[in-house]
This record gives C-alpha cells, sequence and structure tokens, in this order.
C-alpha cells in the first residue's frame, strides 16, 4: 500500500507504512536562525509532536522544483522527518515496483526505490529516509541545541 502525494504538479508514492500522520500545516514553527549548510536549506520548520522534534522538509526544495502552494504535511514514522506538500491524492494498492532505468543518476537515486506503474501513470516511488539522512538529522539536532544554549545565555547575561 502506497500514498501517492503531489509536489510541484508531480505525482510520487511513498510506502503507507512509512508515514505516521498526514495533517494540515498549523504548528509548525519557524526556525529560529536558518541553517548554515545548502543542502539542508530545505529545512525551514520544525514541528513539536508528541515530545518530539520533526524537522519539516519543504518536498518541492528537495525535490529541486519550483516554489509551490503546500497545503499538507506527512510525518514520516521512523524519522525525526515531516515533509510538506501541495496535496494528497489517495491511498494505492500497487502489484510491483520496477528498477530504475539507467538514465537516473546523482541525488535521484537516493530519492526513488523505482517506478510503479497506476491506472497507466508512470510513478516515482520515494524513498522515506531519502528526505532526511540520519547524518542531515544529526547536524540539524546539534545545530538546534547550540541555538538553544546560545539563546539561554544571552537571556541569563
Amino acid at each position: 500500500m502506497v500514498i501517492l502525494f503531489v509536489v510541484g504538479g508531480v505525482t510520487f508514492a511513498i510506502a503507507a507504512n512509512a508515514v505516521d500522520e498526514i495533517r494540515e500545516l498549523a504548528d509548525i514553527q519557524v526556525l529560529p536562525s536558518p541553517i548554515p549548510h545548502q543542502k539542508l536549506a530545505k529545512v525551514r520548520h520544525t514541528l513539536w509532536r508528541q515530545g518530539r522534534r520533526y524537522f519539516v522538509v519543504d518536498g518541492g526544495a528537495h525535490f529541486q522544483m519550483p516554489a509551490t502552494q503546500p497545503t499538507r504535511l506527512m510525518v514520516m514514522r521512523h524519522s525525526p522527518a515531516a515533509v510538506i506538500v501541495d496535496g494528497i491524492e489517495r491511498m494505492q494498492e500497487i502489484q510491483s515496483i520496477q528498477a530504475l532505468p539507467e538514465a537516473f543518476s546523482g541525488e535521484e537515486l537516493r530519492w526513488y526505490r523505482g517506478l510503479a506503474l497506476i491506472k497507466g501513470r508512470v510513478i516515482p516511488v520515494v524513498h522515506a529516509e531519502a528526505f532526511l539522512t540520519k547524518a542531515e538529522a544529526t547536524f540539524l539536532h546539534a545545530s538546534m541545541r547550540a541555538d538553544e544554549i546560545t539563546e539561554t545565555m544571552a537571556v541569563t547575561a
């Protein structure tokens, strides 16, 4: 079972069991300061949910697409990532995932598990872990802790 979601007019699929919740964009908070790492410019917000911090990845920035009008947030199940998407189409059963053609190269190889044929359309199936790697999450957590320490020191000074 996959969830079909849209970013920049393109439909993608992600394993339904990789997504913990789909919600509105309410309650996301802007990061106190920009992350000083170009590759992580896709993260500009956080979400606190059930005592846990999630880093909100802009789906358009992740897939290197022009700015979009996001309406939904997919909170990942086994990752500190949540992903802003333009919309959710539906859930869909798929029979198989085809390997990526050799024309795919670079970051796309990390982004996609393969391709699925759904009602005559070829849909890229996304790796949930590709939105935010463990190394990126560690860097973001450390950066947030450094900001919190700096903020605390400024208040007590």
